[in-house]
C-alpha cells in the first residue's frame, strides 16, 4: 500500500461549492492513501474592498461570523476540531438551509461537542489577525482571482501542489471519487498548467 499522505483544504463555511468538494474529499480519504486537514479562508477576507452587487456585500458582511467562529474553536481545540466544526455547519447552511445567526452558530459548536460559548467570536474581531493568517497561507500559492475551494497536496512527484478546486456537483462517490482526485493531482502536477474549464450550468446538489 502507499504510505498516506496529508492534504490541506481551505474552505469558508458559507461557499456551497467548497462544501461539495469537501464531501468528496472526505470520500477520497476512504479509496485512497490521504487524510483530509481542513483549515480556514474567508471570501470576506478574500473581498475586502472589492466593488461587489449589494446582495453580496451584505453576504460577506454575515460572512466574517462563521469564520471567527472556526478560527476560535480551532485556537481552543487544534486545527483537528475543524473537521466535525465545518460538517456541522455546512449541514445545517447548506442541507438544512438555516440563516448565518448566533442560534445556529451555537447549534453546530454543541453538534461538534465543542464549547458553544464559542459561537461569541462572530461579533467579534479578536480573531480576525489568525483568520487573515490562515487564509494568507491557503491563498499564497495559487493567487488572490480565485475563492475557495484551495487545495494543497504532494504532487506525482512529491513535490507540493495548490490549487483551486474542483469546482463540482454533485460530490462523485466511491472509486469514482477516487479517479477525479487522481485526475486533479496529475493536471495540477503538470508544470506550466494553469487552467480547465467550461461553463458552469447546474446549481449545486446537495445528496
Amino acid at each position: 500500500m502507499s504510505e498516506r499522505v496529508t492534504v490541506d483544504m481551505w474552505f469558508d463555511p458559507i461557499c456551497p461549492w467548497a462544501w461539495i468538494t469537501s464531501r468528496w474529499l472526505l470520500e477520497v480519504e476512504r479509496v485512497r492513501a490521504l487524510d483530509i486537514r481542513f483549515h480556514v479562508m474567508s471570501l470576506s477576507v478574500l473581498n475586502t474592498g472589492r466593488d461587489l452587487p449589494a446582495d453580496y456585500q451584505a453576504l460577506m458582511r454575515t460572512g466574517w461570523g462563521p469564520v471567527r467562529v472556526c478560527v476560535a474553536a480551532e485556537q481552543r481545540y487544534g486545527t483537528g476540531a475543524l473537521r466535525d466544526l465545518y460538517t456541522a455547519l455546512g449541514t445545517r447552511i447548506h442541507l438544512q438551509s438555516e440563516q448565518l445567526t448566533r442560534e445556529l452558530f451555537t447549534a453546530a459548536l454543541t453538534d461538534a461537542g465543542l464549547d458553544p460559548e464559542l459561537a461569541q467570536a462572530a461579533d467579534s474581531t479578536e480573531y480576525d489577525g489568525a483568520l487573515r493568517a490562515s487564509h494568507e497561507a491557503g491563498m499564497r500559492p495559487v493567487g488572490t482571482d480565485v475563492g475557495t475551494p484551495v487545495i494543497h497536496a504532494p504532487g506525482p512527484d512529491g513535490n507540493p501542489v495548490a490549487f483551486f478546486g474542483p469546482v463540482v456537483t454533485p460530490a462523485p462517490r466511491g472509486e469514482a471519487a477516487g479517479r477525479l482526485w487522481d485526475g486533479v493531482l496529475l493536471v495540477a502536477g503538470t508544470p506550466g498548467f494553469f487552467e480547465l474549464k467550461r461553463s458552469r450550468e447546474l446549481a449545486p446538489i446537495f445528496d
